[in-house]
């Protein structure tokens, strides 16, 4: 018999965290949720408080069986979930189960799997946070009762098998409202002139722009600007009018939250957020590092917190002291400011032991661990560093009245930057970090090298990618640390988007879901709507809210709506895309339809014939068998793979996708892209030939993570 049984997640954890204690512990996992709503109906009482009915999940009898007997075992139980709303959820139903109550101390949280994290939860335990559990029950109800109650009307008015969610709906209009901004965009017509001049005696050549007469700005609208600008400055000479020299400093970023290592981590790898989260929860829950076994290599990876602990400042100060040395340390240390409704009880997301240096357990880790690890690290060090400095010189020049601006800078001292650089999606087009000018003062006459005009059109607004989608959803208020990956997944599964290489695009069947959802649901894809329900969701996980009466002020309306859009409501006709594939059964051409797995062809006589195939993607490749054509196909959970057109007859299948433009040295067959064991791989797809890339992250980007 153990004296205490400690209650995890996920069974990665247990290996872990078995290192740090002795013999009379035991460790089990819930495996994450063991009770849940029922998938088969509604399971909210609504004229009864919005009572929950929660039941075993499917599968999970086994586990909860072996949770209760280890537990009867034990003197003591503690449950240690995710220190999140979810894992306090996790940790109340556990409790239900197992028959502990929630008001004992029961529940540990730790924000890093190390020894010294789990001594000091087990030295203080608590309590379950019920208003924290509140929380989660509300977030559920909503999302349940949102989802069950809208569906159906979306089968009914729309097309059978579709379906809505609170937040999900919220990021397909943002999407598709980007699409419409495109789409009625009209370019407006703007010139440049830039003359590439030289001080006399000096070899180092730079640019200047045009900016105007005199001093004043003056835009260039048309040629005949422009050519006035060219017939004006012919022959005559370029003079420096004034210089204007300075210095600059940029400070590092805060360490990383959630939102923010996505978004870097598509900006410099291509992970998709689900791919980073997944990566980052490997890195949390722990590895297999040589000579040390399973080790947690992070902090706790779902916050939106910067703040960061006493002892990891102090420790990291000493890294970089001993690497960089004490210029590179600040005069007093920085302190981030966490935006309004953080949890500051979280920490930021940064290395669980500064003595693993990323280079030195690199052999322990995938590539993608790796990046993904080297990347936390770094980041975490810079924030911790001192400035990087600049100096800096502006020059105006004139040119027979007309003013040419150059400007540049150089680095003095690059402060963090020696360890880490962030990347932004909006990279100013006129940054002048690292332009060299040559030493100029006013008087100083320059020979014109060259002289160019450029036409050139405002441009739309940039599509989403995961990245600036996440920053938006993060700037706006929807969602949370925890749901930024899932919404994404979500509506690219539900086929509302679809990815063109990074950019996140609203399909026909999107756009017309989102124009039924704004027309007859307008409140529920309502950012400001939906933002504010965040903030409640926070009020009641801090005491300051009852949940009963939010989702009875929400509900109200909400039936309404309901009632208005299921009685007032015209079917949405949908204009049925014909193939030219003829129905074997019945001679009818099928017609492309959307599913839960993506498009498929389907018979228009249904529900006489029932008649359905994959739809045919070539992929312009021949089959190294018989010549036929290959075709991609996907798997249920979305994996695709390759045929030959010609079966059954002829057997041809490969996992992976074809490589566009990519040809096999060996015998010249086409390349197949795949993962093997997390690592990209590149195979010929000829089976016959044993050409391959085990470890292909660098030399090819699949183009969903482009």
């Amino acid at each position: 018999m153990s004296d205490c049984l400690i209650i995890v997640e996920s069974p990665t954890k247990v290996k872990t965290i078995k290192k740090f204690l002795d013999g009379s512990f035991d460790v089990e996992a819930t495996v994450g949720h063991i009770r849940d709503l029922p998938t088969n109906q509604l399971g909210v009482d609504i004229e009864r408080d919005f009572k929950p009915r929660y039941v075993n999940i499917t599968g999970k009898a086994d586990v909860i069986s072996n949770l209760k007997k280890q537990a009867a075992k034990a003197k003591q139980v503690y449950i240690a979930s995710d220190p999140d709303r979810e894992g306090e959820a996790i940790a109340w139903h556990t409790a239900t189960i197992l028959g502990i109550d929630p008001a004992s101390n029961c529940r540990i949280t730790f924000n890093e799997i190390t020894g010294n994290a789990v001594g000091a939860a087990l030295k203080e335990p608590r309590a379950i946070d019920m208003n924290l559990v509140d929380a989660q029950q509300t977030r559920r109800i909503l999302d349940r009762i949102v989802g069950y109650k809208i569906s159906p009307i979306l089968w009914s008015k729309v097309q059978k098998g579709l379906s809505a969610g609170r937040v999900q709906s919220v990021a397909v209009r943002m999407i598709c409202d980007r699409e419409n901004e495109i789409k009625a965009f009209e370019p407006k017509e703007y010139w440049t002139i830039t003359a590439n001049l030289s001080k006399e005696g000096d070899k180092l050549a730079f640019e200047a722009k045009y900016y105007g007469e005199n001093g004043h700005k003056k835009a260039l609208p048309n040629r005949e600007a422009v050519d006035k600008v060219l017939t004006s400055i012919e022959g005559k000479d370029f003079v420096v009018t004034g210089v204007k020299k300075g210095t600059k400093t940029r400070t590092p970023a805060p360490p990383f939250t959630t939102s923010v290592l996505q978004q870097d981590a598509s900006r410099k790898f291509g992970f998709t957020s689900a791919r980073t989260m997944q990566i980052a929860q490997q890195l949390y829950e722990g590895l297999d590092i040589k000579g040390m076994g399973s080790t947690g290599l992070v902090t706790y990876i779902r916050t939106d917190s910067t703040r960061i602990a006493d002892e990891a400042r102090a420790a990291g100060k000493e890294i970089i002291l001993k690497t960089y040395g004490k210029e590179y340390l600040p005069a007093k240390d920085r302190f981030y400011k966490n935006k309004n409704g953080s949890q500051n009880a979280h920490e930021a997301i940064r290395p669980s032991h500064l003595d693993l240096k990323p280079e030195d357990i690199r052999d322990s880790l995938t590539s993608e661990q790796y990046k993904l690890y080297k990347l936390i690290w770094d980041r975490f060090l810079a924030s911790l560093m001192a400035s990087a400095t600049y100096d800096t010189m502006q020059v105006d020049i004139d040119c027979n009245g007309n003013t040419f601006k150059a400007s540049g800078s150089k680095v003095t001292f690059p402060g963090y930057l020696a360890i880490y650089e962030e990347t932004t999606d909006d990279a100013k087009e006129d940054d002048d970090t690292g332009v060299k000018l040559p030493k100029l003062e006013a008087g100083d006459k320059l020979n014109l090298n060259k002289i160019e005009d450029k036409q050139n059109f405002t441009q739309p607004p940039q599509r989403y990618t995961e990245a600036t989608l996440i920053k938006a959803m993060e700037e706006d208020g929807i969602g949370r640390p925890s749901t930024y990956a899932p919404t994404i997944a979500t509506i690219v599964s539900r086929t509302y988007i679809e990815r063109d290489k990074k950019y996140l695009v609203p399909t026909e069947l999107g756009a017309i879901v989102n124009d039924f959802m704004v027309a007859n649901f307008a409140d529920i894809v309502d950012k400001g709507f939906t933002a504010d329900m965040e903030n409640t969701l926070d009020s009641i996980s801090e005491g300051n809210a009852n949940w009963k009466e939010i989702l009875k002020d929400f509900y109200g309306p909400f039936a309404s709506t309901l009632l208005k859009a299921q009685t007032e409501t015209a079917k949405v006709e949908i204009k049925e895309e014909v193939s030219d594939v003829v129905c074997e059964k019945c001679g009818r051409n099928m017609v492309v339809k959307t599913g839960r797995n993506g498009k498929f062809l389907a018979c228009p006589g249904y529900p006489a014939c029932k008649n359905s195939k994959p739809l045919r993607i070539e992929t312009g490749a021949k089959c190294p068998k018989c010549g036929g054509v290959v075709l991609e196909r996907t798997t249920q959970k979305g994996k695709k793979y390759l045929v030959c057109e010609n079966g059954p007859k002829c057997d041809y299948m490969e996992w992976g996708t074809v490589l566009a433009n990519k040809t096999c040295p060996t015998c010249g067959s086409f390349m197949v892209t795949s993962f093997f064991k997390r690592r990209r791989m590149i195979k010929c797809g000829n089976p016959a030939c044993e050409t391959r890339v085990k470890d292909a992250t660098k030399e090819v980007k699949d183009e969903s993570e482009d």
